[in-house]
């Protein structure tokens, strides 16, 4: 059964129907043929001797020549042949007795017509035979002519009468098997254009949509296993999506559960720094409450990142005055910056419209990632620069170090999650950033589009 809802199997049946067609046709045009022929299938000469043959003999054999004896001739031969005209014309060229004669003779036959009569039908149409009467050419002839087209084969006979409908009908095959085969391939065309359509319309999870099944065929196989594909990818997305979230949460709670020990590390170094502890034990102390610090931050980063993938960090624009919020974001890290002994260059200037659409809490986050970025990777150039810059487009915040820049080893160099959650932040507020990086520093851009 599944080999006849194939489509290879439906195309052989138009073709089959089509040669079906035309030989039916053809024995439709036979049997019309044999329907209407009045002759036999003999050759052309051949006919056309007998029947010249046929006359001269029965027109020899009359004995009693006479206007009732012709008759009866010219009758019986009409019988046999009822488009043929026969006239009999006597031995004084007088025109006596006629038959289905329908042009005009002359009533006196003169040797000179006579003559040209015969030289004008002769191998012309209608085919004429001219026999004398008895066995004496006294008694004059008799003439006998038929139109040569009943010496036709039947079917050159069916194609002059009947031409013009076999040609329509062959026209009309012809059209009928180039429709239904346009009908075919029009329905298997509409249904791998609706298939495409179904692989390149998104649902809402993103994965195709599912096709209507509607026949059997390889089509229909295909549009099956097209479905079957979409589940297997809707169930794995799923099972990604399940994964994924029990990932998320995993990460969260675990640092949050580090930040609990870390805190009491903090505090145990900060106990054991109040001893007197030798110069060595000072220098370790320090370098464990900066590695507390690092990893803290690093903690934090990490759960923050989490909590973004996951859509759970609370985002609350508001219209804020950017260059208030960025002196007062100087503010808080100047000292820490001065504590590292580093170059501070400010030169932030009032933008044309102050007022950004922003979540101050985020812009607050992305400030203090990029300054603990120089803090940490470009310590070295002792430089921190923030400046404003305005074009005709945009206005700008400018964050520049000296450090070694950012495909260089740094001795704190960690996975880069910190510019992570700036990427993320940055494009949600609708804000974008570009980042100018080599030897000899850093530079990031924080625009606002007008």
């Amino acid at each position: 059964m599944k080999f006849f809802r194939s489509l290879l199997v439906k195309y052989m049946l138009i073709i089959f129907l089509a040669i079906s067609i035309v030989q039916l046709s053809y024995f439709a045009i036979a049997a019309f043929m044999f329907g209407i022929g009045k002759t036999d299938f003999s050759s052309e000469v051949l006919m056309e001797s007998e029947v010249e043959e046929k006359w001269h003999a029965e027109a020899k054999s009359i004995k009693d020549v006479k206007e009732g004896t012709i008759s009866g001739h010219f009758e019986s031969w009409e019988k046999q042949y009822p488009k043929a005209s026969m006239f009999w014309v006597g031995k004084d060229g007088t025109l006596l007795t006629t038959l289905n004669v329908t042009k005009q003779l002359p009533s006196e036959w003169t040797p000179a017509y006579t003559a040209k009569f015969i030289k004008e039908r002769y191998g012309g149409d209608p085919f004429t035979v001219i026999a004398f009467l008895g066995e004496n050419e006294s008694n004059g002839f008799i003439v006998f002519e038929i139109p040569r087209e009943v010496f036709n084969p039947p079917l050159k006979n069916v194609y002059e009468q009947y031409g013009h409908l076999l040609i329509v009908g062959v026209i009309a095959i012809i059209l009928f098997f180039i429709i239904v085969s346009f009908l075919f391939f029009r329905g298997i065309r509409k249904r791998l254009l609706h298939l495409q359509e179904a692989m390149e319309i998104r649902d809402v999870d993103g994965l195709p949509i599912e096709t209507k099944v509607k026949k059997k065929d390889e089509i229909g196989q295909l549009e099956q296993s097209f479905n079957r594909m979409v589940c297997e990818l809707r169930e794995s997305k799923d099972r990604e999506q399940k994964e994924e979230q029990l990932r998320r949460e995993l990460i969260a709670n675990l640092s949050h559960d580090l930040r609990t020990p870390l805190t009491k590390i903090r505090a145990q170094s900060y106990s054991i720094s109040k001893e007197a502890l030798s110069e060595d034990g000072k220098q370790a102390i320090k370098a464990m409450e900066t590695s507390i610090v690092s990893v803290d931050a690093l903690i934090e980063n990490l759960m923050s990142y989490t909590l973004l993938m996951a859509s759970k960090y609370k985002f609350e624009a508001k219209e804020i005055n950017v260059i208030r919020f960025v002196r007062e974001q100087m503010t808080t890290w100047y000292s820490v910056f001065e504590k590292e002994g580093f170059e501070i260059d400010i030169e932030i200037h009032p933008f044309e419209k102050n007022e950004w659409q922003v979540d101050p809490i985020w812009l607050g986050r992305i400030l203090d990632n990029l300054f603990q970025n120089i803090l940490r990777h470009a310590n070295s150039g002792k430089y921190i620069g923030v400046e404003t810059e305005s074009t005709e487009h945009y206005d700008a915040f400018i964050i520049k170090d000296h450090g070694n820049g950012m495909k260089n080893e740094s001795n704190a160099k960690g996975a880069g999650i910190g510019l992570s959650i700036v990427d993320i932040m940055v494009k949600s507020m609708d804000l974008e950033w570009d980042i100018e990086s080599s030897e000899s520093g850093t530079k990031i851009t924080i625009k606002h589009y007008k």
